[in-house]
């Protein structure tokens, strides 16, 4: 591979419409330990609901678990998988591993242990740092050091380390961190991002449209390992010597509620599914978010519903926004002071975008086309994949697949995607793998997997299944295949609504009748 440096324009990080320049020797560890510089070490950098860790704790944290890498024979540019709960542990080991001059790798939680293998296969990773309930997902053998965090062995060996780290003299665009992107067919996609690309989303998207402040507390309730989680929950609170706050296990509304009782946050992250589950929890009665000042949602379409329901309920309006993991964050969003309902906002500052026909012809307001996106967090490629980089990463720009408009006054509307891809809970899912998985299920006979579009506008994944002769379709059976879904892939994946048939409908060649399928499904019969 060509050094990374020859992917990124020369002038990739002096961009004047929001005044932002970086020096070419440039470490993503400083957003982090800048505040020591700052003089905010006894500030209260991660608050959970049992632990406060100041500043300069947990940059002590970060440079003993980077010198433990060091130590165990990573070598400058190595990857080190990351598969923890938030927590300071996950701060402390994301900037670690980048003063070290390492790569981390944010890892889905929630990952099978076949996908674990492979993203260990994938990235050559030396070592990978866990919580000890993730270790089942790992194979028992393997050459990467395995290191659990919150073991006892694990604790002996961070509390081992020096607490000094020099920084390593990485240059602005060197390669700082992965994340892995699920996409259309194959295995997921490691999107590679540069050591300048958290303070370009710092720049155009915490400062100009949030206005984060040192005396927030952020909380996000999408994880570190998606984009979204990563910019809200430690970026962007770090860059700002904000507070960030973590829940660490499931997020139910039950959890959700008790962080914010006891964190107080001022900002909230969510997705309109959480929204929506928080309105309808019965642990919103009482629920006291005086603390919160602003609330964003994104990853999926806000409706009007929502937006209201949130809104009489606890009085606060939400701003919707749109990013992507290869962009690292949002690009597109309102604000507090501009914002149209169903939109997902305007331009950030930062950002370049165009809508173009499928010949690559611009279109103007009010037409359909597919979005571009230019700004200098673009991921430049994804490792060890070069048709899929071809078809993305184009002169600069990350072809979104998305479809959108645009009004006259330059607010997006989503209107799906130009592939088959849809978008469940705020994750891409590809309806043919799910399918694929069910029909392997020896109490399926066929089953055809699709994307419907809800009242409120966003998306759910659907199947018509026809059960194995003398199997009864009904509840039990439902909860039965989607628990196996859940298990042969990643949870978001399973299909929410089930049809039964005796038989599927069939076009005249004898293929499985999509059109007729879905119509079937949005009938309800």
């Amino acid at each position: 591979m060509s050094d990374i440096r020859d992917l990124v324009p020369a002038d990739a990080v002096e961009t004047g419409e929001i005044g932002f320049s970086i020096p070419e020797r440039y470490n993503a560890a400083r957003i982090l330990f800048d505040n020591l510089e700052a003089g905010r070490g006894d500030k209260v950098a991660v608050l959970t609901e049992t632990e406060q860790v100041t500043y300069a704790e947990l940059c002590r944290r970060a440079c003993r678990i980077g010198n433990g890498l060091l130590a165990l024979g990573c070598q400058r540019g190595d990857r080190v998988l990351l598969v923890l709960d938030d927590s300071p542990d996950y701060a402390a080991a994301i900037f670690g591993a980048l003063r070290a001059g390492l790569v981390p790798i944010l890892i889905n939680t929630l990952s099978p242990a076949d996908l674990i293998a492979y993203f260990l296969e994938d990235s050559a990773a030396k070592a990978a740092l866990l919580h000890s309930g993730h270790r089942n997902l790992f194979p028992e053998k393997t050459d990467a050091a395995l290191i659990e965090l919150d073991s006892a062995d694990g604790k002996s060996w961070v509390a081992g380390q020096g607490d000094d780290l020099a920084e390593a003299d990485t240059n602005r665009n060197d390669m700082a961190f992965w994340m892995y992107s699920s996409g259309s067919t194959g295995r997921p996609k490691g999107v590679v991002h540069l050591h300048h690309d958290m303070a370009y989303t710092v720049e155009s998207y915490a400062k100009r449209v949030l206005g984060i402040r040192e005396d927030d507390v952020c909380f996000s309730v999408p994880k570190i390992f998606f984009a979204y989680g990563f910019g809200n929950s430690i970026t962007f609170p770090f860059a700002m010597g904000a507070t960030t706050a973590f829940l660490p296990d499931r997020p139910v509304p039950e959890r959700i509620f008790d962080v914010i009782r006891s964190c107080r946050p001022t900002l909230l992250f969510a997705l309109p599914t959480v929204y929506t589950a928080l309105i309808k929890s019965p642990a919103a009665e009482g629920a006291d978010l005086s603390s919160v000042r602003l609330c964003i949602s994104a990853a999926e379409v806000l409706s009007g519903d929502v937006f209201n329901a949130w809104k009489n309920r606890f009085g606060h309006e939400i701003i919707e926004g749109l990013g992507s993991t290869e962009v690292l964050h949002i690009y597109l969003s309102n604000t507090v002071e501009k914002k149209r309902l169903g939109s997902a906002g305007m331009r950030v500052p930062g950002y370049s975008v165009r809508l173009t026909d499928r010949d690559g012809k611009d279109v103007g307001p009010g037409e359909e086309g597919i979005m571009w996106v230019r700004g200098d967090s673009n991921a430049p490629f994804y490792w060890n994949r070069p048709d899929k980089t071809e078809e993305t990463m184009r002169d600069g720009w990350i072809w979104t697949g998305d479809r959108f408009t645009m009004d006259d006054d330059g607010f997006y509307f989503f209107k799906g995607r130009a592939d088959d891809l849809i978008k469940v809970s705020g994750q891409w899912v590809y309806p043919l793998e799910v399918e694929l998985c069910l029909n392997e299920h020896p109490k399926v006979l066929e089953c055809a997997v699709m994307g419907l579009a809800m009242d409120d506008g966003r998306m759910t994944l659907a199947a018509v299944i026809a059960p194995m002769p003398g199997t009864d379709g009904g509840d039990v059976l439902g909860e039965e295949l989607k628990a196996y879904v859940k298990t042969e892939l990643l949870p978001y994946k399973y299909p929410r609504q089930i049809l039964y048939m005796d038989k599927l409908p069939k076009t005249g060649t004898d293929k499985i009748d999509r059109q007729a399928c879905k119509k079937l499904l949005m009938q309800g019969t």
